[in-house]
């Protein structure tokens, strides 16, 4: 049952989160797409309003959950009744149909919100398998609903940091279209040192204005300078096997959107990226 409202609201924002099997964005508009969700009694789509009153009932076919608990140890930066950060490992998926996944292990890792709406914890913004760095997570119906909302009005700022190849200038504005969606990127050149095999390496700080799928790798890729370990988007011949990719999520910075104090995270470099510049040890 939905409590009053100040002011109407679509159900694809007011919905995330309201339900622990519909937890994402997503998740929340293919639960609409396949007619599972209602507003009282009348099937809802993505032009559903909500006013305060409703009734609103999902219907999912009952879906196999893992039957054991992964076993994952996560580093937590930060934790409270309504969020959490977290730092991810290379080498893992934040959420999906695998076992071994981000999502799977939260709450092995993280404490039980005391708040009334507690759910299971989800992470509110992906991380590519390869990438390394700062990942904010949602605890609360509320809160995974709210920090959506940040996402969606670009009000969390993100930095990072990627090793990239080839000369590049020492700034620039990345706005090449991602399948067919404006897009732009911004880097700083930080430092560079010379590489017999890749000519030069560059330390570059990434600040990406949207949120494409791959948008850093695609856009580094498009000025010639792709990140190093990128086997998708690198240059044929110089792809570095086994060694990961050299894309880390730095930082994290937006306004609590419960107790509106300012949040402001990073999460430190790779060993790896300290062995090719020695100064960020």
């Amino acid at each position: 049952m939905v409590p009053k409202q100040s002011t109407p609201i679509r159900l694809q924002e007011y919905g995330v989160g309201i339900f622990e099997a519909v937890s994402t964005k997503s998740a929340l508009k293919k639960a609409l797409k396949k007619h599972c969700i209602t507003v009282n009694g009348v099937l809802a789509t993505t032009a559903t309003f909500i006013h305060g009153g409703e009734c609103i009932r999902l219907s999912l076919p009952e879906i196999a959950r893992p039957k054991k608990k992964l076993v994952f140890p996560l580093q937590v930066l930060f934790e409270d009744d309504y969020l959490a950060i977290i730092h991810k490992p290379a080498g893992i998926l934040v959420s999906g149909n695998s076992f071994k996944t981000i999502a799977h292990a939260l709450p092995q890792n993280l404490k039980q919100s005391n708040l009334p709406d507690a759910t299971t914890p989800q992470p509110v913004h992906r991380l590519d398998f390869a990438t390394t760095g700062i990942l904010l997570v949602g605890k609360t119906r509320q809160s995974i609903r709210a920090l959506n909302k940040l996402f969606e009005n670009k009000a969390v700022k993100k930095t990072y940091y990627a090793i990239t190849m080839g000369e590049m200038d020492e700034r620039g504005e990345i706005i090449s279209a991602i399948d067919g969606k404006k897009s732009q990127s911004n880097y700083t050149l930080c430092d560079s040192v010379p590489s017999e095999r890749f000519g030069q390496l560059n330390l570059v700080e990434l600040e990406p204005r949207t949120g494409r799928r791959h948008q850093l790798r695609k856009h580094l890729s498009h000025i010639g300078n792709p990140i190093l370990g990128d086997k998708e988007y690198g240059t044929e011949g110089l792809i570095l096997n086994g060694k990961g990719m050299y894309l880390h999520a730095y930082s994290l910075q937006f306004i609590h959107p419960f107790t509106h104090g300012e949040m402001h995270f990073k999460d430190g470099f790779p060993q790896r990226f300290k062995k090719i510049f020695h100064a960020l040890q």
